[in-house]
């Protein structure tokens, strides 16, 4: 397939280097389209989004056709006639480059088809019977769908759109390798389903417990196991005692709103802590909270995988149950979740049945932070004096437009300082379920996320997603610099209760939902008492056990 126009832009390999490593234009200065697409979103120059530096050691294996072997093409075409890829939101894109610096794959490799805009020259040229092979498949892939691109367009590309049409072609049509298909079907087998996850807790609660993951480290059979079933034992987060959340929770004071709370496939089976402290601060703040029994999933990790007809099976489901609930807001925690809610017109558009419950129940999905921005605060808030370094989820942040509200709120504790990353709109590598399915440039991302983190000095990295919070902390604990994670509901929570700012970052550190130090690292768990903010952060110690985690999450 024919390269996209530009593709001899800054990053290809072999250009020659501009300041501190970045991209010179011919003559050496850093071009200004570059500098441009850094000033609109946000960064101080082209380095600060990442472009430039050294390219990412998966630049070889995903380049050059390793990435995902035998993943050939389609017999009779790309794209079949069921929803392709919309010419006219292609035809949107005029290669400006705007793209390039926010997207995650280019950051690391430098390749133009690894861009927004040469996947959707790929896109472009299928839709015109171009020649669509391996390699396309493999660039589409490669996609983390962080929406970043979406953000940083100045001519208003749904991105987003086109590449979730794209893979669901993909899915129908692409016969992909055996062991391919296998890590898949398991994946998507138990993810999208809390009671299986819940099942699962038991299992996982032995296996933290009785230290046999430390035993299989040290026998060398952990490292024998397959890439993404590694990444899922190092990704699993530390599971505590969970309490079933009440169907209904009164609003203390004047009530303000009645909502219903999404509790999630991931974060109600491996944060219920969040989903607790979501529902005390609602209450607190006026609200009604309606918990409906028996939720499924919303979806969001099939459609964004191109599992169609699954994605819509599910939505039909999450309306169903919040239309039983009589709710006047559905409130999500989980920045994926939240977006593919608001995406529920979208989806179902074809179906005259369900697009307008889909568009009223997408009318109400309201983010926590949101939604708490919206009604402003009444509770009174206590002090918390500590550093937050904020890092926003891509589906809070680009997919839903949620930036300054989970920041005017964390502001709002007094004592609270928040501090910003560098590289703030690069995806940390989670992207649902790509750290399982590329766990290699998923990890390169995590660690430049988690050194962005690091270099805040922050006492506590605070995010909105469940995915983000164990891409990152298990990214910092593998790198020696266990740190204390919290949902920006928690901090709130812990605000309005009035737990000790000691007790927060301990929670935290060491509670539910934390990781544990790399099972290779250590022959015993660490133990980390945070008594203040300064001590918050300590690299992992294998001098003790670590005690089990007592009292109500901070």
């Amino acid at each position: 397939m024919a390269m996209a126009p530009g593709s001899e832009e800054p990053g290809t390999p072999g250009q020659a280097p501009g300041p501190q490593g970045g991209p010179r234009a011919e003559g050496g200065a850093v071009r200004p389209a570059d500098r441009a697409a850094a000033e609109v979103v946000g960064a101080r120059d082209p380095l600060s989004m990442g472009q430039g530096g050294p390219i990412a050691a998966t630049a070889a294996a995903a380049t050059v056709g390793l990435g995902m072997p035998g993943s050939g093409p389609p017999p009779d075409g790309a794209f079949d006639a069921h929803r392709p890829p919309d010419a006219a939101l292609i035809g949107d894109c005029v290669h400006c480059g705007f793209c390039l610096p926010t997207c995650p794959t280019y950051v690391l490799w430098g390749e133009e088809m690894d861009s927004p805009r040469g996947r959707i020259d790929i896109m472009k040229g299928a839709l015109e019977g171009d020649a669509f092979d391996a390699g396309s498949v493999r660039h589409l892939d490669q996609c983390l769908g962080c929406m970043a691109c979406v953000t940083a367009c100045p001519s208003g590309v749904r991105y987003d759109r086109l590449i979730e049409a794209t893979r669901a072609q993909l899915e129908r049509r692409v016969e992909r390798p055996r062991a391919q298909r296998l890590l898949r079907a398991a994946v998507y087998a138990v993810f999208p389903y809390p009671r299986r996850l819940r099942a699962l807790r038991g299992p996982l609660r032995a296996y933290q417990a009785t230290g046999l993951g430390r035993a299989l480290a040290r026998s060398g059979l952990l490292a024998r196991l397959p890439e993404p079933l590694r990444a899922m034992e190092a990704l699993a987060p530390k599971l505590g005692r969970t309490k079933p959340l009440p169907p209904r929770t009164p609003a203390r004071g004047t009530r303000r709103s009645t909502v219903g709370l999404m509790t999630g496939c991931v974060q109600g089976a491996f944060f219920p802590d969040v989903n607790a402290a979501t529902v005390r601060v609602l209450a607190a703040e006026g609200c009604d909270v309606v918990v409906p029994p028996r939720q499924g999933c919303c979806g969001a990790l099939s459609a964004h995988a191109g599992r169609e007809p699954e994605a819509l099976d599910f939505a039909k489901r999450a309306i169903e149950t919040f239309e039983a609930a009589h709710v006047e807001r559905v409130v999500v925690n989980a920045a994926g979740c939240g977006s593919h809610l608001k995406e529920y017109a979208h989806l179902l558009r074809d179906e005259p049945d369900w697009s307008r419950r889909a568009a009223a129940l997408a009318a109400k999905a309201r983010d926590i932070t949101e939604l708490l921005d919206e009604l402003g605060p009444v509770a009174e808030r206590h002090p918390l004096p500590m550093t937050v370094a904020y890092q926003d989820a891509c589906h809070l942040a680009h997919a839903q437009g949620v930036r300054e509200q989970p920041r005017r709120l964390l502001r709002g504790v007094p004592g609270v300082q928040v501090k910003e990353l560098t590289e703030a709109e690069i995806c940390c590598g989670s992207a649902g379920t790509y750290n399982l399915l590329h766990p290699e440039p998923a990890r390169e991302l995590g660690e430049r996320k988690a050194k962005a983190v690091l270099a805040t000095g922050a006492d506590v990295m605070v995010t909105a997603n469940p995915g983000c919070w164990m891409q990152v902390a298990t990214t910092l604990a593998r790198m020696g610099e266990r740190m204390p994670v919290a949902h920006t509901v928690q901090v709130l929570d812990a605000s309005i209760r009035g737990v000790p700012v000691e007790r927060v970052l301990a929670r935290a550190l060491d509670g539910p939902g934390t990781v544990l130090p790399p099972a290779g690292d250590a022959t015993s768990p660490a133990t980390h008492t945070a008594t203040a903010p300064s001590a918050a952060r300590r690299p992992t110690d294998a001098s003790s056990p670590r005690p089990p985690a007592t009292g109500a999450p901070g």
